[in-house]
């Protein structure tokens, strides 16, 4: 296991052609699956194509779709094309999707990871010079059970009107993420591990998760460990987010308190993620939703895919190219001439992807 250390507005942006350094590229290149995703999918996933093929970037891209099928049973899956794709290429990106809200369906984004078995969901929040906000020296990063907890779909009606949620943990599962939020701790000169839990209150289920994380800290004596209590880690982020590093956590407590941090640094359209699993499986995504009010109007801002496509590539030990992308997007924000109106600029898509380019020499 690697631990970290198409509208049509869009293929009319005024960039150079570059599909001949593809081709190029392409004879020995790694193949990387692409789901591009709902809304402003498509446009964002071809801005981060043109980044790579403009920093020639060693990489086939097999895009594929992702539309739910709905099983005999009742459980949703995704088209065989996919899977093949991902088991195939073991590395994908993957452009935000869309859930319809209260119609039975299920999120595609759970499918995904259960389908993978993409246990460990990685989501670094770091403050991005030139871009204020509140906060500023932020650099922390939530680590978050993927596969189980509150999300593990276990529901049922006990009688009419009362209906009852189940909350699975298992050691199998809290065991492989805690020691994997020590082992990116060690590999990324991270200080200290923080077990995020409410234990005090649920002390079969987060007590058990928090046994674990102690089994692991056990094994990485030059890591400090810590515990907190769901709600003062809350208290403590909006207080001083600097005083918290790596933070560990379930899965319900991940999805809010990565939500949480990505607002500290300027939220979701800056912050990457990545989501790994076993036998080296790993699809990283940016986590906003789908715009569809302004998909397809060249407004759309590509910084959190690029940023986790940017992760992705230090996955696969492609660390210079990654280093050349993050700076040239880091200098563009630190700049602030050319961006998109999320970052408090009035540039375009594809302008902003243009400028990256630039910033890429």
């Amino acid at each position: 296991m690697n631990v970290l250390g198409s509208c049509r507005s869009c293929r009319r942006l005024p960039w150079k052609d570059l599909s001949h350094r593809t081709r190029r590229l392409a004879t020995a290149a790694k193949t990387v699956t692409l789901i591009e995703g709902d809304g402003i999918g498509p446009e964002i996933s071809s801005a981060v194509q043109n980044i790579f093929v403009a920093a020639e970037v060693p990489l086939a891209w097999e895009k594929v779709n992702v539309k739910p099928i709905v099983l005999p049973d009742g459980r949703t899956t995704v088209p065989d094309e996919c899977i093949q794709s991902m088991r195939k290429n073991k590395i994908g990106l993957k452009g935000p999707l869309e859930t319809q809200i209260g119609k039975g369906a299920v999120s595609l984004n759970l499918t995904l990871r259960r389908t993978f078995n993409l246990y460990a969901n990685l989501r670094p929040c770091r403050s991005l010079e030139g871009y204020q906000t509140a906060y500023c020296g932020v650099d922390l990063v939530t680590i978050r059970e993927n596969t189980e907890g509150e999300y593990s779909g276990i529901e049922h009606e006990v009688v009419d009107g009362v209906v009852q949620s189940m909350k699975l943990i298992t050691r199998e599962a809290s065991q492989r993420v805690a020691e994997f939020a020590f082992q990116y701790a060690r590999n990324n000169n991270r200080q200290t591990v923080t077990a995020v839990h409410k234990a005090n209150i649920m002390r079969m289920t987060d007590g058990l998760f928090l046994s674990c994380c102690r089994n692991a800290a056990e094994k990485y004596s030059d890591i400090k460990y810590n515990e907190m209590f769901l709600d003062t880690c809350c208290l403590s982020l909006v207080q001083d987010p600097t005083q918290l590093d790596v933070l560990v956590m379930p899965n319900l407590y991940g999805d809010i308190l990565s939500d949480l941090c990505a607002g500290l640094v300027g939220g979701l359209g800056v912050t990457p993620s990545g989501n790994i699993g076993f036998d080296e499986v790993a699809l990283f995504e940016a986590v906003h939703g789908t715009a569809p009010d302004i998909a397809g109007k060249n407004k759309a801002n590509p910084t959190a895919l690029l940023l986790s496509g940017v992760m992705m590539l230090r996955h696969m030990g492609l660390r210079d190219y990654a280093n050349r992308i993050e700076g040239a997007v880091f200098r563009t924000i630190r700049e602030g001439k050319v961006i998109t109106g999320d970052l408090k600029g009035t540039a375009t898509c594809s302008e902003y992807t243009q400028e990256i380019i630039n910033n890429l020499n």
